[in-house]
């Protein structure tokens, strides 16, 4: 993962990629990361909203899927930084299954 810092030098940012903002990384099991993530540190506020965001993200993701499959989209359709994205994110929620990192969400819609 790549991170942005704060100017107390605390991690305020996180992207898979690396890019202008997030620069510096960061392994994934790291302490600070996880600590970041999982929003304890923050104000209640914008945890309850990332924490909301990641939901909605993976609802969206199933509605790509739904698409997909009816026939209304082609994957192909999509820009190719959102194919590669999609992917990357099916590939995540593959290797956190088999590792029994998360629990199973399939069928939200």
């Amino acid at each position: 993962m790549y991170v942005r810092r704060d100017a107390e030098g605390r991690i305020d940012l996180v992207s898979r990629a690396a890019s202008g903002a997030c620069t510096e990384f960061v392994a994934v099991d790291a302490p600070e990361l996880l600590e970041f993530l999982s929003g304890k540190e923050a104000d209640p506020v914008p945890a309850a909203l990332q924490a909301s965001d990641l939901e909605l993200i993976r609802v969206l993701e199933d509605l790509v899927e739904v698409l997909i499959d009816k026939g209304v989209i082609r994957f192909t359709d999509l820009p190719d930084a959102a194919q590669q994205k999609l992917r990357d994110r099916k590939d995540l929620r593959v290797s956190a299954k088999r590792l029994n990192l998360m629990e199973d969400d399939d069928g939200l819609l």
